[in-house]
């Protein structure tokens, strides 16, 4: 048995976010930038949060991710490699 389904239509309100940094993309660099912050340029802006560890139990990305959710546009960066100890 084959059991298919289509979700639309959700909306939501989101509650206990912190407020976004507003960053210039001209000094935007996402090697120094915090963890959680709207990017902007004359025309645009997004939201932008980091995880800082692959490790999703280490270092709680998720509430970076969260207090995004407030803006139409987000990108979330999702490191690779583990470079722990690293200079």
């Amino acid at each position: 048995m084959d059991i298919k389904g289509k979700i639309t239509g959700i909306k939501y309100t989101v509650f206990l976010y912190e407020e976004l940094q507003i960053v210039d993309i001209s000094k935007f660099n996402i090697n120094n930038a915090i963890p959680f912050c709207l990017v902007t340029d004359a025309k645009h802006s997004f939201a932008v949060s980091k995880w800082v560890s692959p490790k999703r139990t280490r270092s709680y990305p998720y509430e970076r991710v969260y207090n995004t959710l407030s803006v139409s546009k987000k990108i979330t960066i999702i490191p690779i490699i583990k470079d722990e100890g690293a200079n």
